[in-house]
């Protein structure tokens, strides 16, 4: 049995942005419950030098509509990451968990070999589908959807790692 590179990537994105929408929800409740001033946590970080929870949610929404954009051979929606409440980063995951629904699997199957080229702050990334999904892509998108989870777990908010997971 093989895997597609649809069902690799578009509901794997889907089913972490939803977990990430429940850690949201669940960060919101605890500034709400214990009188903490909701931009402590979007602005919190796990160490000085690391990006705070808001450029979390946006990079890993970014990540998931511009991973399942290219390999369809699209250009990715640009977002303005001016999100700086919770309702703001809700919408925002919502907005992406929209975009992915409007994805068939026939766009992005076949993608393996698909010429992808990534230009970053100084230089340009040349990969071919699969190698970015697998080796970029996703590892990217859980870095940043695990240090959101981290950074809100650092602030005492009840997570675990079923919040992390979601349900199957």
């Amino acid at each position: 049995m093989t895997i597609s590179m649809y069902q690799a990537s578009v509901p794997v994105f889907q089913r972490m942005l939803k977990s990430l929408a429940v850690i949201l929800g669940k960060g919101e409740a605890h500034a709400a419950a214990r009188k903490i001033d909701p931009e402590v946590l979007i602005n919190g970080r796990l160490y000085p030098d690391m990006l705070p929870f808001v450029r979390q949610i946006q990079i890993a929404s970014d990540t998931a509509k511009g991973c399942a954009a290219r390999l369809a051979g699209l250009d990715p929606p640009k977002y303005e990451d001016n999100e700086q409440t919770f309702p703001e980063l809700a919408a925002r995951i919502a907005k992406t968990l929209k975009y992915l629904e409007t994805f068939k699997a026939a766009q992005i199957d076949g993608s393996e070999q698909r010429a992808i080229e990534l230009k970053m702050r100084d230089h340009t990334v040349n990969l071919v589908g699969q190698q970015y999904l697998l080796n970029m892509a996703l590892p990217n998108f859980y870095f940043h959807v695990t240090t959101a989870y981290d950074i809100l777990r650092h602030c005492g908010v009840e997570l675990g790692k079923k919040d992390f997971i979601g349900t199957p």
